[in-house]
């Protein structure tokens, strides 16, 4: 596998290759703001050469000049669910450590890290009993 791209905005990687229609529902809620205007700054990676990528294999494709505290992957449990539960794996705190996150909520994730106003600790703790963060 190449290394990933190094864009400005987190990585959303696609590594389940079964559902485009899954996919396609997945960027267009990544898209969308939500009620009150927030939005996930993304850039989507649509490579079979991904396919099955895990976080650890993920750790080693990240590109010297990544500077986002988070990289993405949108896997089998992603497209499997109506909520489209992302893969939000850390890079910097304690990296490969991993925390769900339903596609809506993602930009409280990608936002609050990004501008360092919160820790990838305050998501871990706030997932429901499924393992989830749907918000706080």
């Amino acid at each position: 596998m190449n290394q990933l791209p190094c864009p400005l905005e987190a990585l959303v990687v696609r590594t389940d290759f079964s559902a485009d229609s899954a996919w396609n529902a997945l960027r267009k809620t990544l898209y969308s703001p939500n009620e009150d205007g927030f939005l996930a700054n993304v850039a989507f990676v649509d490579d079979r050469q991904y396919e099955g990528l895990t976080p650890g294999q993920a750790l080693g494709l990240i590109p010297a000049g990544y500077r986002h505290p988070l990289v993405i992957l949108a896997d089998a449990v992603t497209v499997a669910s109506a909520e489209q539960p992302l893969l939000v794996v850390d890079l910097r705190s304690d990296p490969g450590r991993c925390v769900r996150v339903v596609a809506a909520r993602l930009w409280s994730i990608e936002n609050n890290l990004a501008e360092a106003n919160m820790d990838f600790d305050e998501f871990t703790c706030a997932v429901d009993e499924d393992g989830v963060f749907r918000g706080m």
